[in-house]
Parts: structure tokens; sequence; C-alpha cells
């Protein structure tokens, strides 16, 4: 197939596009038609002028691909309820306490759990909404949110974290693995983004945060893979260095590996609005996670 042989709309779908496109449907089949299209935008910033995603022209060229044999996707689903309120909520639950000090032991134990219910969707975007300096989104495609809490002196949220996929091209990261762009495309599902970490900004614990992070690390493989049939190889994140300087992390074992180019995060093309350079660490969740991803 020539790289021209699939348009989107006007624009020539390139072979590793293509690639792209066959290993995202086909690693997370659990995810919808559209999903899989917002997942495909996002990766290829597919996007109007506005900034929103083209999705559903490109559930179309989904449509066409599989009508041609070369992708298979999953059944439609009738009736899903389409949209839900992305506003972020005010209430009592996500105003500011008074400082909570201590030790993690005080906490113990550190209780993890899947953001699965509405009302743990909504306590989980009133608390980043309100409180991380990025605010509140909900990520396209595949992504696992989780509220933390501690058990003493009662249960209460002590953090939020939110996974979700990797951005489609960061150099610091790519020369880290060592993959080629063909790779990369083939075996990008592996890697997941930390998108969202926050510890609420009154607890004042030391050693939370890296505390919570390596716990997190060792239960996120077993949920991808029970969500998405995709098992993860490799973490990443974004550090704003103006802002945080990533200690937390560093002191979980995940390595640092560079610096973004602020381009924007799939960093395919010049933005309008210049994006503050990031630092970028990983945290390999198997031994030799380059080699893996690499497909030696």
């Amino acid at each position: 197939m020539g790289d021209a042989a699939w348009n989107f709309v006007g624009r020539p779908v390139s072979r590793e596009d293509l690639t792209l496109i066959q290993s995202v449907v086909g690693e997370f089949a659990a995810l919808s038609r559209d999903e899989l299209a917002s997942t495909v935008c996002e990766l290829l910033e597919w996007t109007r002028a506005t900034g929103r995603l083209k999705g559903r022209e490109c559930r179309d060229l989904l449509e066409r691909l599989e009508a041609a044999g070369l992708i298979t996707l999953p059944a439609k689903r009738i009736g899903r309820p389409v949209g839900a309120r992305t506003h972020v909520p005010v209430t009592a639950r996500g105003d500011d306490q008074a400082a909570v000090a201590g030790t993690v032991s005080d906490l113990a134990p550190i209780v993890i759990e899947r953001v699965t219910t509405a009302d743990e969707r909504l306590l989980f975007r009133e608390l980043v909404g309100r409180h991380h300096y990025l605010g509140h989104a909900v990520p396209f495609g595949a992504h696992l949110r989780y509220l933390v809490y501690a058990s003493r002196p009662q249960p209460q949220v002590v953090a939020c974290a939110q996974f979700s996929s990797a951005a489609w091209r960061m150099a610091c990261r790519d020369a880290w693995i060592g993959w080629d762009d063909a790779t990369r495309a083939r075996n990008l599902p592996q890697v997941v983004n930390n998108s969202r970490w926050l510890i609420l900004p009154w607890f004042r614990i030391k050693n939370l945060a890296s505390t919570i992070l390596s716990q997190l690390a060792r239960r996120i493989g077993v949920d991808w893979h029970a969500s998405y049939g995709v098992t993860p190889v490799l973490l990443e994140t974004l550090v704003d260095p103006a802002r945080f300087d990533g200690a937390s992390y560093r002191a979980a074992n995940w390595i640092v590996v560079g610096t973004t180019t602020g381009r924007g995060r799939n960093d395919r093309a010049p933005r309008r609005t210049p994006r503050v350079p990031k630092r970028v660490l990983v945290y390999p969740l198997v031994r030799h996670a380059g080699q893996r991803l690499r497909g030696h």
C-alpha cells in the first residue's frame, strides 16, 4: 500500500500513521469506536483550529479501514450515553482543610481505590479541578483514575492520580528507549502516561508522595491489563520544573531522561502558543524495559 493510498480530510495517511492506528485498535479492543477515534486523533494531533479533535471524521476513516480489511473495530454500542458533565463541582468535599502533619505511618494503611462510580468521578473531578495547577481534563481513550485514602486518624482522600495514553513522540524518551518510528508506533500502547498527580495541599507528610507513587507503580500493570488487555512496560510523566523539582518521583525511583522541546504533548507540529519545556521522567515496570519496547 502506498503512503497516499488513504486520506484523512485531505491529508495523506502515512504508513507510520496506519501502523499506529492498527496498533491502537488492536491493543485497545475494550474501547468504543468513538474512544478509539479520539485516541487516534489525540496521538496524531488531528484537531480543528479550535483545538477540538476531529473524532467524527476519524471514526469514518476507521470504518473505511475496517471495510478494506485493514483493522477490526469493536461492535457498535447502541444507546450508550454521549457526553457527561464536565464542569468542576464546588462542594465542601473539595474545600481546603486544616493542615495535616506527621509521618506516613500516622496515616497508614494507605488505600488506593480505582475511580469507578459516578460519585467517585465527581469527587476526583472536583479535587483535581480545584487543586491541580492544570485543572481537570478527561483524557481520550484508555485511562484509569485513582483516589488514594489515608485510614487514620479517619478515612480521607489524600491524593489523586490519573494514567492515560502515552505521548506520541518525545525525543528524550524515545532516545532512552532506542526505538525507531515504526517500532514506536507498534509498541507505544505499552507505555502509559501519569497525566495527573496530586497530593492534596493540606497534607504535609514527608515521603507521602513517593510512598504512594511506589504503590501505584506496583498496581497499574494489573489494572491496565484487566481494563484494556495490554500489559504496560514503562510509565512516563512530565514535570514543570518551574513549579516542581520532581523529588517525589525520583525518591520513588523514577528516572530523569531529559526535557521536552516545549512544542506540546505529541511533538508533531509547531503550535501558535509556546509551551514551557517539561522534565521527562520514566519508570520501568519490568526488567529490560527498553529492550522489550524495541522488540528485542
